[in-house]
């Protein structure tokens, strides 16, 4: 008798949440965890909101079920923001996280949700200050802040976790104990797809593949332009950019591949034990100096590791698929984001294998991968003293430094180089050896007042 262990998802909540969580977590005494910002298992954690009109305010309501939320900061006190000030009356208010980290002293543990842009030197401030740090994914806008952070946040001991939320699921535990257990057999392809930044013409998260708007409508009185714009290069404000719409412009985003990478990516770097890749290439729509493509192909080739051969790992985005292989029958949909994984045996498209003939004979392992207390929890029990949260920056920044790769290879400025070699990377140096001019887009620099 076939053994179904499979939970079925839909292939857009698992592209856009699948990965893999670390297992069951222990509290020990606070007395014996070394480090600032520790406090007993049974207090409860005050908590900062840094960027908290989107995405930070659902990070804010999680957390709130069990701990104190005591201070709330934005850039910009529009609506959206003044809408979770009321949620929080007690907490105190800021426009600027260093008066925020300066003036208030009892904060323990602070969630970033700002920009892209703004991710590594609001963490970083956090952690020199001994804090514990969520941050929103990707971890940050550039490979070299990505590598600083994961080195501060060992070096200062605190608990941290990137928003990638789906690493924290069941279903990809699952798929790991199946790949594991042999059941498409040897893997040395994955391919990965989103329809983001677009899904047609009435439904555009954001713009890609356009150039910088040429008017200058004034500043709205809620905003502090400076302080958005912060180590990035100075722009006119426009709605265009903020709010929301920040993500597909290169001075303040990552685009499409920033925004699905650190999700999709995660449980294939689990599964498959990957880390860092030795070549990039990459094409796309016409590209400018200014925003990502509207539409890209993005491909990593890592090297043979821990008794499994080398891996070719494709990325797509703006609506584009990869093609239909002869085991995906006529009639299963591919769909506008998913992951397949291609087997010496047969395939895993999202939750199915393939073909029909596998999913039938095959008996699905036992589970044995605990679950996650949930994404959040993992990072308050870590505060507390409990194992590391599974996407804390130990991981997080090695798989961000890749997803990121990926965006260099698609700079205007090496378009011509990339149509006859790949870019090699040495993550040792944090260079390209074979295209020496590709070093400048690790990191870039920033404006006069702010730093690292």
């Amino acid at each position: 008798m076939k053994t179904e262990n499979r939970k079925k998802i839909g292939r857009r909540a698992f592209i856009e949440t699948s990965a893999l969580a670390v297992g069951g977590l222990t509290i020990v005494p606070a007395h014996v965890i070394a480090g600032l910002g520790h406090i007993a298992p049974s207090d409860k954690l005050n908590v900062a909101g840094i960027g908290i009109g989107g995405m930070g305010r659902g990070d804010l309501e999680d957390v709130a079920q069990t701990e104190n939320i005591v201070a709330l900061c934005d850039v910009d006190w529009n609506s959206s923001v003044e809408a979770v000030f009321n949620l929080y009356p007690k907490a105190k208010r800021y426009k600027d996280y260093r008066i925020m980290l300066d003036r208030q002293k009892d904060i323990d543990a602070v969630i970033v949700a700002t920009p892209d842009h703004t991710h590594a030197i609001i963490s970083m401030e956090a952690i020199r200050r001994g804090k514990h740090v969520y941050t929103e994914k990707p971890l940050t806008h550039t490979v070299y802040e990505a590598r600083m952070l994961t080195e501060a946040a060992r070096r200062y001991k605190v608990a941290t976790q990137m928003g990638n939320q789906g690493q924290a699921g069941d279903w990809p535990r699952r798929l790991q104990e199946m790949i594991h257990d042999g059941a498409i057999g040897t893997i040395e392809e994955v391919h990965v797809w989103t329809d983001r930044p677009n899904r047609g013409l009435a439904d555009t998260y954001w713009p890609q593949g356009v150039n910088r708007p040429a008017d200058t409508p004034p500043v709205p009185d809620t905003l502090d332009w400076d302080l958005f714009t912060g180590p990035a290069p100075m722009r006119p404000y426009h709605p265009s950019y903020h709010p929301f719409r920040w993500r597909g412009w290169l001075d303040y985003g990552t685009g499409a591949l920033g925004d699905i990478g650190c999700h999709s990516f995660d449980s294939i770097f689990r599964i498959l034990k990957l880390k860092y890749p030795t070549t990039i290439q990459a094409t796309s729509t016409l590209v400018n100096g200014d925003s990502f493509p509207l539409a890209s192909i993005v491909t990593y080739d890592f090297p043979a590791r821990e008794g499994m051969p080398p891996l070719r790992l494709t990325w797509y985005d703006g609506g584009l698929r990869p093609p239909r292989l002869a085991e995906i029958a006529p009639g299963i949909q591919m769909g506008a984001g998913g992951v397949l994984y291609v087997g010496s045996k047969g395939l895993i498209l999202d939750d199915r294998l393939l073909p029909q003939s596998l999913d039938d004979s095959y008996e699905r392992p036992e589970p044995y991968l605990k679950s996650s207390p949930g994404h959040r929890q993992e990072w308050i029990l870590a505060c507390k003293g409990g194992e590391p949260a599974g996407s804390n920056f130990d991981w997080a920044g090695p798989l961000t430094e890749t997803v990121l790769l990926g965006n260099i290879a698609l700079r205007p400025e090496l378009r011509e180089k990339m149509s006859y070699q790949s870019l090699q990377f040495d993550p040792e140096k944090l260079s390209f050896p074979n295209m020496p001019e590709a070093d400048q887009f690790i990191h870039y620099e920033y404006r006069s007042g702010w730093s690292l």
